[in-house]
């Protein structure tokens, strides 16, 4: 089951949208949940003990607007809807236990015009075990058939191109591996020379380690290597610019809120110019 949180914002819309097409290309239902946070009734010495009728009239029509949304873009695909009272970001945490994937908009109503990327979308890609698509509330062009995935040296990054190898086939995309690498610090010292060509060979390598792990089983994607010097977050915000997605893993290795992202995939997430999708090793 895919489940997708909604708060009727534009990007909240767009989150729907993501996922009643990916609903529909994994032959998966598709769950809407919204959570009525009545937190903010509870603050100071009076606090509210009866849910206003408006919370609950608002949510049940964000709830209806994003199910006819979902049927008007794919009608073949199962929805139902969820209205459940609690903070958001632990609302869409609980409900993604038994899901396949969790979709959210970049920011929803809370968020300030400053921010690039909301508290809910946040905790969300930081914590969740299945795969998190973050989807921005701008209109892109038609698709452009490329799906990129960020990959390391590390056995963890395995999943996340594990998912960028199914989500390729089942759009019918090519995949883009990038793989960025920079010179360490001391290379700029005096009297000590670096053989690019050398480098450049090995960081290739690495991609092509990594992609024949899963190429046997997906002989039909078409991948493209991309091994440029730069850092990790600029090579994959580049490469957002043309992909329909863009796939990030992330360690999981961090205690504390967002930490538990790592800085490429927080920064891709603040960056890219498409949906992001964040799984988790």
């Amino acid at each position: 089951m895919i489940t997708v949180g909604v708060d009727g914002s534009v990007p909240s819309r767009a989150a729907v949208e993501w996922a009643a097409d990916d609903a529909l290309r994994m032959r998966e239902p598709l769950r809407v949940v919204h959570a009525v946070d009545r937190s903010w009734y509870q603050v100071g010495k009076f606090p509210i003990e009866e849910m206003p009728d408006t919370l609950l009239r608002n949510g049940r029509q964000v709830l209806r607007e994003a199910r006819e949304l979902a049927h008007d873009r794919q009608p073949g695909v199962e929805v139902t809807t969820l209205d459940v009272e609690g903070v958001p970001a632990v609302v869409l945490e609980d409900q993604a236990k038994d899901a396949t994937e969790v979709v959210v908009g970049s920011r929803g109503l809370g968020g300030f015009a400053g921010t690039l990327l909301g508290s809910v979308s946040t905790h969300v890609a930081g914590h969740v075990r299945c795969p998190v698509v973050v989807v921005r509330g701008e209109r892109r062009p038609a698709p452009y058939g490329e799906i990129a995935v960020g990959v390391d040296d590390s056995p963890e990054c395995e999943p996340a191109l594990a998912y960028a190898f199914e989500q390729a086939k089942l759009r019918g995309s090519t995949l883009r591996v990038v793989h960025a690498w920079q010179l360490p610090v001391h290379a700029y010292a005096p009297g000590i020379t670096y053989d690019l060509d050398e480098i450049r060979a090995a960081r290739h390598q690495v991609v092509r380690d990594r992609v024949a792990i899963f190429a046997q089983d997906y002989p039909q994607v078409t991948v493209v290597e991309d091994v440029p010097q730069a850092h990790p977050v600029q090579a994959l915000t580049e490469a957002s610019e043309r992909a329909d997605l863009v796939v990030v893993g992330s360690h999981g290795r961090g205690t504390l809120g967002s930490a538990l992202l790592g800085s490429v995939s927080r920064g891709t997430l603040h960056h890219a110019a498409c949906p992001v999708a964040v799984v988790r090793a």
